[in-house]
């Protein structure tokens, strides 16, 4: 069948006309085919360009009793940075980050992720590099990326500006499930070292630099690189060592630190009737922190409740494992310390407190 139209007429049609680039979109489909390969899984059906991605569930059979997971995140203004400096293979790394490390908290394998890219104008070498990063983000935590979505938006977005966002779907056995009602007194907290700001904070952060006059082009001697490649840092991508962990190792609940920062998350799978404290002193904050509080002279509270302080991911476990979980962990690259303990507040809301000093 052919279809056509009197007003799709010389060699640019309306839709292009309009803005929309149909054929750099396919183009940018092609460019990406090979970075989507590489993170597939043998339960994939078909590659992309259909319709919907398929997932064969038949491996599910071998549960007894599977609950799935979900999570649904996007990377938020740090995209800014990316489209300012022209680099954007990182930022699919912090879409990864941000939705299967939710995911892996309630001890769930993280499966498969699909995104959606919305940009002004299609860029297929862009829309490529995007993709790429989320390919191998997804490859690092074990999932496939079986589908997504890039849609153009003139007039709506400027040419070089783009959002992306994603989803993720685990599994879990029902008799694995972390959470709250697992954590006990005598418990104690271990943290998982960030990579950097990883992806939550970025209006703040944005706005001190921004104010102060900085350029992501300044070299910053503490970092010993410039302030736009340390703000670029990609965040962590925790699944695949949670899961090892969790295999090796007794593990209560997990958090997975973004925002509202380290005592707002941790507090999120923390029973009523526990109150945990949180040693400062166990750690160094990372210069990156330190530094947006002295340059936009910021509160040490409004810090602490927005950034993750250096902790990416937070384990409550019992206090006779901790030094397994911390072996686990480092064996595979994971600074990992003991952060604080767990201690009963009876009939008081479940609460985390931050003490102390933070080491020099």
């Amino acid at each position: 069948m052919v279809v056509t139209s009197d007003y799709a007429t010389g060699s640019e049609n309306a839709y292009a006309k309009a803005g929309v680039n149909i054929a750099a979109g396919d183009l940018a489909v092609q460019l990406m085919a090979a970075h989507v390969a590489k993170s597939r899984r043998p339960e994939v059906l078909g590659g992309i360009g259909g319709f919907a991605g398929l997932f064969d569930a038949a491996a599910l059979k071998n549960y007894q009793h599977p609950i799935l997971a979900t999570s649904t995140d996007g990377v938020g203004t740090k995209v800014a940075i990316a489209q300012a400096l022209d680099v954007h293979h990182t930022i699919g790394w912090d879409l990864v980050g941000m939705l299967v490390d939710d995911l892996v908290v309630c001890g769930a394998e993280p499966l498969f992720v699909t995104d959606y890219i919305a940009c002004g104008k299609v860029v297929p070498e862009r829309i490529a590099e995007i993709v790429r990063g989320i390919s191998e983000a997804c490859a690092a935590a074990g999932a496939a990326l079986i589908g997504g979505e890039t849609a153009e938006h003139p007039g709506l977005m400027r040419a070089d500006e783009y959002d992306i966002a994603g989803a993720t779907v685990g599994v879990v056995e029902q008799h694995k499930l972390l959470g709250a009602e697992r954590v006990r007194p005598g418990d104690v907290v271990v943290a998982l070292a960030a990579s950097g700001l990883h992806s939550n904070g970025y209006s703040l952060v944005r706005r001190v630099f921004g104010d102060a006059g900085w350029e992501y082009g300044r070299y910053v001697a503490d970092f010993g690189r410039t302030l736009g490649e340390e703000l670029l840092t990609p965040t962590r991508v925790y699944a695949l060592d949670v899961l090892a962990l969790l295999e090796q190792v007794e593990v209560h609940a997990l958090s997975h630190i973004t925002g509202g920062g380290f005592a707002g998350n941790l507090v999120r799978v923390i029973p009523d009737g526990i109150r945990v404290e949180i040693d400062r002193a166990t750690w160094s904050l990372p210069r990156v922190f330190s530094l947006v509080q002295e340059v936009g002279d910021v509160s040490r509270s409004d810090i602490e409740s927005t950034l993750n302080l250096g902790i990416g991911m937070a384990a409550v476990l019992p206090a006779a494992a901790a030094e397994q979980a911390i072996r686990v962990l480092e064996a595979r690259g994971v600074f990992a310390w003991i952060c604080g303990e767990v201690l009963a507040d009876a009939a008081q809301p479940a609460s985390v407190q931050l003490i102390g000093a933070h080491a020099i």
